[in-house]
C-alpha cells in the first residue's frame, strides 16, 4: 500500500505507507520465555541508561570527594613542574609530553577505573548476569530503512516521548536550581576571595561548590533512574509481545509440527503393522477377549522403564492371525475381555501402556511368570 504527493513538475512522489505502520500491530500475546531468552542472547534486555549514567556519575563524585585533596596536590605539583622549567628548556622537549602524560594518568585513572567498575556492575545487575553479544552492532540493512511513522510515534506522539521530554526538562531545572542555590549561598565568600587574592582558597571553594552541585545532580539522577528502569522494563515487555501466529510457530518449533508429528506416528504404526508377525513372535504376551480382539505387548526398558509397549493389535481376522503366530512361537495368550477391549480402543501400535491399565498389566505379567516358573 502506498500514497503519493503531486509535485509541481507533474511527477508523483510515492511513499510506501508501510513506513508509517505500527510495528506492534496485532501483538496481543505476552512474550514467552523462549522469545525472551532468544532476545537476551541477541543482547536485547531491559536496561535503563539513566541508571547506568546515574551510578557512574555518583561513583565518580564520591571518588572525587575522597581523593579531592590528593588531586589538588597533584595539580599543584604539575603546575610547579611546568612553570619552573618552561623558561629553561624548549617547549617542544619530549620530556614535557611524558611528564604531562604521567600527571594526567595519575589524576584521571582513579576516577576512570571507579566509573568503569560502576558501569560494568550496573550492566551486570540489570542484565541479571554477564552478557556479551555482538548482535546489536552487526550491520543490518533494515536498520537504515526509513520508518517515519514509527519514529514520530515513538518520539513525539507516545507516552515514551512525553516521559523523555519531561525527564530532560526536570533534569535541567533541578541542576540549574541546585547550581543557583549553591552559588548564591557562597557569593559572600567568593567576593571575599577577590579582596584577599588567596588562590589556594579560591580553588578549594570553587571545587567545593562544584562537587556539591555534582553530588546533588548525581543523587537526583539516581532518584529518577529508578522509575525510569520500570518504564524501560514495561516498554521492553510491550515490544516483545507476540502475535497469535508467532505463538503457534514457536509451539511448532518446540513441540514439532502436529501434522508432521501425526504423519510420523502413522508411518511408525504402519511399519509396525507390516512387521506384525515378527513383533508378535518377539512379544511377551497376547491379551485377547478371546475372539474379536488381540493385543500383543512387549516390555523394553530402553523404551519405557515402567510400562510395556503395544507392538501389535487387531480385530477379527487380524486378531486370529496374532493368536496363531503367538501359538507358533510359544508366546503366552491371556484371556481378559475388558483389558483386551480397553487396550484395543485406547492405544495404537507403538504406544506405551497408559497408566490406567498398569495394575491389570502387572497382574498379567505376574501370572505369566508364575506359570513359567511352575513349568
Amino acid at each position: 500500500m502506498s500514497g503519493g504527493v503531486m509535485l509541481k513538475d507533474g511527477r508523483l512522489l510515492t511513499i510506501d505507507l508501510q513506513w508509517f505502520a505500527a510495528e506492534d500491530e496485532g501483538r496481543t500475546e505476552e512474550p514467552s520465555e523462549v522469545k525472551l531468552e532468544k532476545a537476551r542472547k541477541e543482547g536485547r534486555v531491559v536496561k535503563s541508561q539513566e541508571l547506568n549514567g546515574a551510578l557512574v556519575m555518583l561513583s565518580g563524585v564520591v571518588t572525587l570527594m575522597v581523593i579531592g585533596r590528593w588531586l589538588l596536590v597533584q595539580m599543584e605539583s604539575a603546575l610547579r613542574y611546568f612553570f619552573t622549567r618552561c623558561a629553561e628548556q624548549e617547549l617542544a622537549n619530549p620530556a614535557y609530553a611524558v611528564a604531562f602524560a604521567a600527571f594526567f594518568l595519575k589524576m584521571v585513572l582513579p576516577v576512570a577505573v571507579v566509573g568503569l567498575i560502576a558501569g560494568v556492575f550496573t550492566n551486570i545487575a540489570q542484565n541479571k548476569g554477564w552478557l556479551f553479544s555482538t548482535k546489536p552492532i552487526e550491520f543490518q540493512f533494515s536498520k537504515i530503512l526509513p520508518r517515519f511513522g514509527q519514529y514520530f510515534k515513538k518520539t513525539l506522539f507516545s507516552a515514551e516521548g512525553a516521559f523523555n521530554v519531561a525527564k530532560s526538562l526536570v533534569k535541567v531545572a533541578v541542576i540549574s536550581g541546585a547550581a543557583y542555590l549553591f552559588i548564591r549561598s557562597n557569593i559572600p565568600n567568593l567576593l571575599m576571595l577577590l579582596q584577599t587574592h588567596n588562590v589556594e582558597g579560591a580553588v578549594g571553594l570553587i571545587a567545593s561548590i562544584a562537587i556539591r552541585i555534582l553530588a546533588a545532580a548525581a543523587i537526583f539522577f539516581l532518584v529518577i533512574a529508578i522509575p525510569d528502569y520500570f518504564v524501560q522494563k514495561h516498554q521492553f515487555m510491550e515490544s516483545m509481545r507476540m502475535t497469535k501466529q508467532e505463538v503457534k510457530e514457536e509451539y511448532k518449533e518446540m513441540e514439532g509440527d502436529p501434522e508432521v508429528k501425526g504423519k510420523l506416528q502413522q508411518m511408525q504404526r504402519q511399519l509396525l503393522q507390516r512387521n506384525m508377525p515378527r513383533a508378535v513372535a518377539e512379544s511377551d504376551v497376547v491379551i485377547t477377549n478371546p475372539t474379536h480382539y488381540a493385543v500383543a505387548l512387549k516390555y523394553d526398558p530402553e523404551i519405557a522403564e515402567q510400562s510395556p509397549q503395544v507392538v501389535a493389535k487387531g480385530a477379527d481376522q487380524v486378531a486370529f492371525s496374532i493368536k496363531r503366530i503367538a501359538r507358533e512361537h510359544d508366546v503366552p495368550i491371556v484371556e481378559n475381555r475388558p483389558l483386551a477391549r480397553g487396550l484395543y480402543t485406547d492405544t495404537q501400535v507403538g504406544d506405551i501402556i497408559p497408566e490406567a491399565y498398569l495394575n491389570a498389566i502387572v497382574l498379567v505379567y505376574r501370572e505369566i511368570k508364575y506359570y513359567s516358573d511352575k513349568k
